[in-house]
Parts: C-alpha cells; structure tokens; sequence
C-alpha cells in the first residue's frame, strides 16, 4: 500500500538502521524538518544519483535538533528506518517548499547465511589489518547485518545504491562476499609493491647464486 511522504533527495544512499547527522541550511528542507517534528513525521532520503531521483531510498526518523542558528539553520540527527520505493516524485509537495512522493515499503526477507555472515566478517578483518585501518570497529556484534557494515566495505555509490535495491539478506551478504573475494588480492599484491618500492635505492646483501 503507498502513502504519501516528504522527501529529501541526496547524493548518499543510507540505510536502515543507520544514524545520520545532517545540517540544514535551504529554507525548503528547514520547513521540511519543522514539520516533521511538530508533526512527528519520518520523512523519506531517495539517493540522487546520475542526475537524477532514484527510485530507491529509506525513510528515516528524526532524533533530535542538536543545535538551531540565528538565520533558522539546523544540526539534526536522524536514523534509517526502512527502504522505500519512490511510486511518484513531486519536486513540490502540495502546497509546500519541498519535495514529496507517493512510496511504497520494501520489505526485505531475514535469510542470512551463518556461514557467509562468519566469512564476511574474517575477510572485513583482513582487509582492515592490510590497511591499517585502525580507527574502524571491526569487532562486529553477533546480530549485525548487511546493511551495519555498507559503508566499511569501499564501495563506490553506485555499489550502495545497488545493495540497497537488493531484498534478500542472504543475496547481499553473496554480494557483499564476492566483492571482498575480489579487492583482497589487489590489496595484498599493491601491500607487496609498496615494500618493494620501499626496497629501493637501499644497499643489498644479496646471495649470488653458485655455479
């Protein structure tokens, strides 16, 4: 069943479960924002992506205004609630400043692959240590989902915007495998270089070989 949603287009894909911070500063999205708290609505983030609206995005809640500015700019936070499908976008909702739409929920099956999820979670360690990414938690929660681990994976916005559109838990933990299966060897063979670059230019003791 659609309903009818206020929308805030931006060129990010976010998703459930995720907090997001934003800073309000265009007089459409501060009215937006307004209403949603005296209203107490969700509102909905389609990614905008090729230079246009995507059909896809999450609905996502107000948590709190953090901070208000003297010219009525916001800090906010906010959390993904679930995916949408944007039936009918509206640049201007009736009657309003900004954007709104007809959408519909997109319900996801809760399919993991225990197997698959323990996999991920290995390989996302590997990567990490390869980088020396420390600043990063990679000490997943037992519970955690496709979609926690999104942003940590290096993919490009076109990759997210795809995973978003997927509706099955156990097809993008497959995604989401292959696609590490893939850039750990590229990782570890451009580690390999950056030591053999290092290697140059100093003196070696090397062995000849005997004849």
């Amino acid at each position: 069943m659609s309903r009818y949603l206020a929308l805030f287009p931006l060129n990010i894909v976010v998703f459930p479960r995720e907090k997001l911070n934003l800073h309000i500063f265009e007089t459409r999205y501060k009215q937006l924002v307004h209403e949603c708290m005296v209203q107490e609505k969700t509102f909905g983030i389609p990614t905008f992506i090729q230079e246009n609206v995507g059909i896809y995005g999450t609905e996502v809640k107000i948590l709190s205004i953090d901070k208000k500015y003297e010219n009525g700019e916001m800090d906010i936070r906010t959390e993904g609630v679930g995916i949408i499908k944007i039936l009918q976008f509206d640049k201007r909702a009736s009657g309003r400043l900004y954007p709104g739409g007809d959408v519909e929920d997109v319900i996801s099956a809760d399919d993991e692959d225990i197997v698959m999820k323990q996999q991920i979670q290995e390989l996302m360690q590997q990567l990490y240590q390869l980088l020396d990414i420390r600043k990063l938690n990679i000490n997943l929660e037992d519970n955690f989902k496709t979609y926690d681990i999104a942003h940590h994976l290096g993919f490009n916005l076109e990759q997210e915007y795809a995973l978003l559109q997927i509706r099955s838990e156990y097809e993008r933990q497959a995604l989401i495998l292959q696609h590490l299966q893939q850039i750990l060897p590229l990782v570890q063979e451009t580690e390999r270089l950056k030591e053999r670059v290092k290697l140059n230019g100093h003196f070696k003791n090397i062995v000849p070989p005997n004849f």
